[in-house]
């Protein structure tokens, strides 16, 4: 009788202490933190989710509400942003207020919970280029692949039913697959050729929402959180201008600017122009990377040493070589390993995906540079007002007084003459009673001196005093 008295005892302290944990749970001010994903997904939105949960984070916040209203994005940074949620240690939940397409419906899948607003959408996650084209299977194959982990990463629930155990897929991982491929089909919910995209009511009878709301107030309500205390992000300007620097499609103009700009300044020396071009573009290109922590002091200076090797190459070694190929082969290296998070050559927390993107950025940056430099030097620059102040696009004529040089002064080569004036380290010098304007190759040659021509460049003569 004791023992059963006493189980009885521990069975009540058991259910009392889960009703004052339930009710101390209602009445504790849940903090939630909220941001918006209302644009296409990019470099800024990727930006903005880091920055957000940095804070979520640094406030010790309770939940984190995805308020989202996009057609998708580039798919890169869907994945930056599902893995961030997936890796969250705090509840990450999403109020689809309207729609969910493409990239958008990716990141949904990796919350927590979804809740839609009557009349929304969710899915349509083919993958297609800018014009909206659908792409090769290779990039569907990886995008079937990611929304299908995904939807795995919930995992299952377990049924008993008659004494029998069967597990079902909270968000089933073939479901979400067919956001992606067409030719999957499934009975009752898609047929074979059409992309599934669900309405609010779909996505609720096939368990990818939890249910409807109309506002974040009643998405709380839903998950059954009664007092709260509401954060927003709201993005500085300099997550904004960071999230557009950091933009691949400007990265790789960057890129394209720095290498032009430098060509043109060993093209036009003392120009200026060029090389501040190709400086204030460098500058943009690696201040959000350092900052992020991403670029470091050493990917920078092999940049710059790169930039040297390639100006020794043109301008004191002959032909192009070691020098020239060590110098192209660093600026890569920097530019490509600065976007990337890196620990000097540690790559194991970096994706082969990534360093593929980051490397495929700054290679098609510089050979789309390398080509647009040869189509303006000839076509461009010769055709515009700017173009004329760094480029010749004039005739010097012998009508307007231009004289050409006479080439047959390299016969002189070897001969000996007089300086016919002191060489300062210009001056004239005899030869055979005929006078030439001439350069020392050294120092200072006093006028009536014994002179040898020692070379003939570029239309001028250039001699060493004869000793006698």
């Amino acid at each position: 009788m004791k023992k059963f008295l006493t189980a009885i005892t521990i069975c009540f302290f058991i259910i009392g202490q889960h009703i004052l944990a339930e009710v101390a749970d209602s009445t504790t001010t849940k903090q939630v933190y909220t941001f918006k994903i209302f644009q296409e997904i990019n470099s800024t939105s990727w930006i903005h989710t880091q920055e957000a949960f940095n804070e979520a984070e640094q406030m010790n916040a309770d939940i984190i509400l995805l308020h989202m209203n996009t057609y998708g994005g580039m798919v890169i940074f869907a994945d930056s942003i599902r893995t961030k949620i997936l890796n969250s240690s705090i509840p990450v939940h999403v109020f689809i207020d309207n729609n969910a397409a493409s990239a958008g419906a990716l990141i949904s899948v990796a919350c927590d919970s979804i809740y839609m607003r009557p009349g929304a959408n969710i899915g349509a996650a083919t993958v297609v280029n800018q014009s909206g084209e659908k792409m090769p299977d290779k990039y569907q194959s990886y995008m079937r692949s990611t929304i299908r982990a995904t939807a795995e990463a919930h995992g299952r629930d377990t049924i008993i039913s008659n004494g029998d155990t069967s597990y079902v897929w909270k968000r089933d991982p073939h479901v979400a697959e067919a956001m992606v491929d067409e030719s999957i089909a499934i009975a009752g919910i898609i047929d074979s050729g059409k992309i599934l995209t669900f309405t609010t009511n779909e996505a609720i009878e096939h368990g990818f929402c939890e249910g409807k709301a109309n506002s974040i107030r009643e998405v709380l309500t839903q998950l059954k959180i009664e007092k709260y205390e509401i954060t927003e992000y709201k993005p500085s300007f300099y997550d904004g201008l960071k999230g557009l620097l950091t933009s691949p499609v400007l990265q790789g103009i960057l890129i394209l600017i720095i290498m032009g700009g430098i060509y043109f300044e060993l093209q036009t020396p003392g120009i200026g122009f060029p090389l501040a071009a190709a400086g204030l573009a460098a500058i943009l290109y690696f201040a959000p990377l350092y900052i992020d922590g991403l670029a470091d002091n050493w990917e920078i200076i092999l940049f710059l040493l790169g930039i040297v090797l390639i100006a020794l190459e043109v301008f004191v070694i002959p032909g192009f070589g070691i020098a020239g190929v060590s110098g192209i082969i660093l600026v890569i290296t920097g530019l490509t390993f600065s976007m990337l998070q890196n620990d000097l050559f540690d790559f194991s927390g970096v994706g082969l995906g990534k360093v593929f993107q980051s490397f495929s950025i700054v290679l098609t940056a510089m050979l789309g540079g390398f080509f647009a430099m040869i189509y303006a030097s000839s076509k461009l620059l010769k055709s515009s007002t700017f173009g004329s102040k760094i480029a010749l696009t004039t005739a010097e004529t012998i009508e307007e007084g231009y004289i050409g040089v006479d080439a047959s002064l390299g016969k002189l080569v070897g001969m000996e003459g007089i300086s016919q004036t002191d060489l300062r380290p210009s001056g004239k010098i005899n030869i055979d009673d005929e006078l030439y304007d001439a350069v020392a190759e050294t120092g200072y040659i006093e006028k009536k001196s014994k002179i040898m021509v020692s070379r003939f460049m570029h239309g001028q003569l250039y001699v060493n005093k004869k000793d006698v």
